[in-house]
């Protein structure tokens, strides 16, 4: 058989491989999308193949995002914005449950309604920007090939699979055993049609855009495992969620059922996302221990977790993690005259300080250290000069407590002001804690939720900020590892077949960066959304070339606007994982 031409040589890069193999200066040679060797600097001529000359660049394999919602934006952006600039090439979506397929005609409103709740997505975006035109999970997929910067898989969630079949009856009611049939039967069509696997989601902050929990939240144990044995018959294919363990640590009742789901689809199930603050240890451990124990019991469960800490901005005008806090939602829920008020009141205040400081807030504690907040916009003449500052000294300065003056600001702008929290778990014991939990055999990096929250948080940069961090911050981990972390680990559990690595024979899927510079720009809110929406943008620093199946994407931070990349489907672009 011939082989293919040379395409690409890329010459004198210190090629870190994803192996966790110390980096060597090689060329790198790329013929039909495929590397076809790896040799020393000098032994392939160039022959008619364009040579890049990468003298000083780390080439590594293209960064594996695990977690991301790129299932709506992927339509209207095909670069999957900012991700690529980070090194990323291939995306997972679909998670938590939530999917836009398989889509009954004339349901695209309660979709966008709930995606715009529970994954912040603004709804004038998921009305322009889509056409909405498919039925079937399938026809989604083929609405996508041909037409995509990165490689992207997709997972069949099961609130869509739940609507199809139940409609309006999805939230409220238990399925018949002829519904859970047909579940079954879209659920294997779906995974036939290339779908990664299943994914669903048990937490109590999904509602959809009726306030209502979602509709995986009604369903049984019982049809959780009948759908996972759908996934065991299907090559390739893998299991995810969501639940309240994620947030707040796992009960017993809730490890049997992870237990059962994995060892039911013979497969690995993850989920996001492990949150590492040294003020928090028991929860901290008890979902470590969790894992320890499914993989004891011959089950396989995986954590993701962020090797950064995500920046978020808060709004008390409008939904957010705020609302998360118990108790809160009541307030912030109300009209805003109303809202006002109440927050106006020193008793609402305290109930609130209190119920926020409590255990019921679980997770969400890491957002009290209300002295840490940095003033974003502000809008009223009294906050002139606020912009950018810290809570804590304009407190100090006024001889307030933090947290009324924190609400004097925000109620002084009509709930307008934009803040950004500061976290309480950066500090040297959390790093370290995170720096251990790498290396758990249960834990993975990932949980950027790229494509979600878009006017909120900004996680698709974690690649090149985890690397900057690693050549020139804290040094937690060595380049190689932390190479190896974003790139083999997430391919091997979801069995990406040839990807993942540099060599000869993987997809060209590359990065090339600069290791004295890699970095992410800073935050910015850009308006750049269909509908006038906005979102929080990043741009990279340092990344010189990313390569999708050989083809250029991404040249000096800017995205080049080619589509090689392809839907990865299950059973044709991936193996089966298992549970060992």
């Amino acid at each position: 058989m011939d082989q293919p031409s040379t395409d690409l040589i890329i010459r004198n890069a210190t090629v870190v491989d994803g192996t966790g193999a110390p980096g060597r200066v090689a060329d790198v040679v790329v013929a039909g999308g495929r590397i076809a060797a790896v040799t020393d600097p000098g032994e392939v001529p160039a022959g008619g193949a364009e040579a890049f000359d990468a003298t000083g660049g780390v080439l590594a394999p293209g960064f594996v995002d695990p977690h991301t919602h790129y299932d709506a934006q992927l339509f209207w952006d095909p670069t999957a914005s900012p991700s690529a600039l980070h090194g990323v090439t291939t995306v997972v979506a679909g998670n938590c449950g939530f999917t836009l397929a398989p889509l009954t005609p004339g349901d695209g409103d309660y979709v966008r309604r709930m995606m715009a709740k529970v994954e912040g997505m603004p709804l004038a975006a998921l009305e322009q920007g889509i056409d909405w035109n498919w039925s079937s999970f399938g026809e989604y997929l083929d609405r996508l090939e041909g037409n995509l910067g990165v490689n992207a898989g997709f997972l069949v969630g099961h609130c869509a699979l739940r609507r199809v079949v139940m409609g309006g009856d999805a939230t409220t009611a238990d399925a018949t055993p002829e519904q859970l049939d047909a579940m079954r039967d879209l659920l294997a069509e779906s995974l036939r049609a290339g779908g990664l696997g299943f994914s669903t989601t048990r937490a109590r902050t999904h509602s959809d855009g009726d306030g209502v929990p979602v509709a995986s939240r009604r369903a049984t144990v019982e049809e959780l495992l009948a759908l996972a044995r759908v996934v065991s018959e299907h090559e390739g294919t893998t299991l995810e969620f969501a639940s309240d363990g994620c947030l707040d640590g796992f009960d017993d009742d809730e490890v049997d059922f992870m237990i059962e789901f994995s060892r039911a689809g013979g497969r690995p199930l993850n989920w996001n996302v492990l949150t590492v603050d040294s003020h928090a240890p028991e929860r901290y451990r008890n979902q470590l221990a969790a894992m320890d124990r499914c993989r004891d019991e011959g089950a396989r469960v995986v954590a993701l977790t962020m090797p950064v800490i995500v920046g978020m901005n808060m709004s008390f005008l409008n939904y957010c993690a705020l609302n998360m806090m118990p108790d809160w939602n009541e307030i912030l829920g109300l009209p805003v005259p109303e809202r006002m008020e109440r927050l106006a009141d020193p008793a609402t205040r305290r109930f609130m300080e209190e119920r926020a400081a409590s255990p019921d807030a679980g997770v969400f504690a890491r957002l009290t250290g209300w002295d840490g907040y940095v003033i974003g916009d502000t809008f009223a003449e009294e906050n002139d000069g606020l912009s950018g500052r810290r809570v804590g000294d304009i407190a100090a300065e006024r001889g307030t407590r933090p947290f009324d003056t924190l609400l004097d600001i925000v109620l002084a702008d009509e709930l307008r002001t934009v803040l950004w929290p500061g976290a309480t778990d950066n500090d040297p014991e959390s790093w370290e804690l995170r720096r251990q939990a790498w290396q758990h055999p249960s834990v993975m990096l990932g949980g950027s939720d790229a494509g979600a929250h878009l006017d909120r948080m900004q996680g698709a940069n974690y690649p090149t900020r985890f690397l900057a961090d690693c050549l020139r911050g804290r040094r937690l981990t060595t380049l190689e590892d932390a190479v190896r972390m974003l790139t083999t680990v997430p391919a091997e559990l979801f069995g990406l077949v040839d990807r993942g690595v540099v060599a000869p024979g993987a997809h060209a899927d590359l990065v090339l960066f600069d290791p004295e510079t890699v970095d992410s720009e800073l935050l910015t809110l850009v308006d750049d959304l269909p509908g006038g929406t906005s979102r929080l943008f990043a741009g990279s620093v340092g990344v010189r070339r990313v390569w999708v199946g050989g083809v250029e994407v991404v040249r000096d931070g800017v995205a080049t606007g080619a589509t090689p990349g392809t839907v990865v489907r299950s059973g044709r672009d991936t193996r089966t994982v298992g549970l060992d």
